[in-house]
């Protein structure tokens, strides 16, 4: 429209028209509040203390303290339990996804076990601690059983809950469900030309998923491992409950800066979730760039 005009020929002056924020993002708000209060402000606080002294002082000595020989070896631990976890399920998970999706089993059956996977892959922490220690424990159900039944102790076959493969063994409880909802998709895409077109020039099945399927599916795969290993690295509730002090981990050791008992130092807390958050956080971008060239290869 054209500006007003007054009564000795001016231009009237217009007033600025008001930005009003779209509604569309009325239901963001409350997503944006969570995140910067439960994800970027903690994590601020941790960069921060990280650098600082009890008084407030920077410093890199909270920093240079991660290198002494006991947080080392308890990273290491940590990273090799993830590690193991993390591949155990993304070899149990893909072949359990693959018999679901490949392996014609009937729809009902597929709803249920993803229904299931869903429900499983969140459930941590104490709950599921409880649950091995009276499944799996000294004096646990199946040990109990295994012992006086069939004469079979486990403890003098050298397994033992509280201890390394007893952790990962627990840990496979939510990684195998979670393997199984994020390669699923992934299964799902492989189409089914690509198998007719390679059995029409003369390739086998095993030549097919060599050259063909595995190819495709690699982006995919070794970013699930990615996001497997960051789940299990940053898995605290759950190592806490099961194993107490008598595996030195860094969820364990972090636990024990930051409670505040009279050996804590809270900076140093700092600096092992500081540590925790750069691991974590490399293994997610790993999962993040895989997942997008996958997400490619798919389409």
């Amino acid at each position: 429209m054209p500006p007003a005009m007054t009564a000795d020929g001016t231009t009237a002056p217009t007033q600025p028209k008001l930005r009003r924020l779209p509604l569309t993002w009325v239901g963001v708000l409350p997503f944006g509040l969570f995140v910067l209060l439960f994800l970027i402000l903690p994590t601020m606080k941790i960069v921060l203390g990280a650098f600082q002294t009890p008084d407030g002082t920077p410093t890199l000595a909270n920093i240079f303290a991660l290198f002494t020989p006991s947080i080392l070896s308890a990273f290491w631990i940590s990273i090799r339990i993830s590690v193991a976890s993390a591949l155990l399920g993304c070899l149990i998970g893909f072949a359990v996804a693959a018999a679901l999706v490949l392996g014609g089993l009937p729809a009902r059956i597929r709803s249920l076990l993803l229904t299931f996977s869903g429900v499983a892959s969140q459930f941590a922490g104490v709950p599921l601690a409880f649950a091995f220690i009276a499944t799996l424990g000294p004096a646990g159900m199946i040990t109990v059983f295994l012992r006086s039944e069939l004469g079979i102790d486990l403890r003098l076959l050298g397994f033992n809950l509280l201890s390394f493969w007893g952790l990962t063994l627990t840990y496979l409880f939510f990684q195998i469900p979670l393997m199984i909802l994020i390669i699923t998709p992934a299964l799902d895409g492989l189409k089914r030309e690509w198998k007719e077109a390679a059995s029409i020039l003369g390739a086998s099945g095993f030549q097919y998923w060599r050259m063909v399927a595995l190819p495709i599916l690699t982006p995919s795969l070794l970013g699930t491992f990615a996001l497997l290993f960051a789940n299990a690295f940053g898995a605290v509730a759950t190592a806490i409950a099961l194993t107490g002090s008598s595996l030195n981990i860094a969820p364990i050791l972090l636990y024990a800066q930051i409670r505040g008992d009279v050996l804590g130092d809270p900076h140093l807390g700092y600096a092992l979730a500081f540590g925790m958050v750069v691991v974590t956080g490399i293994a997610n971008a790993i999962y993040i760039w895989l997942r997008a060239r996958s997400e490619r290869w798919l389409k």
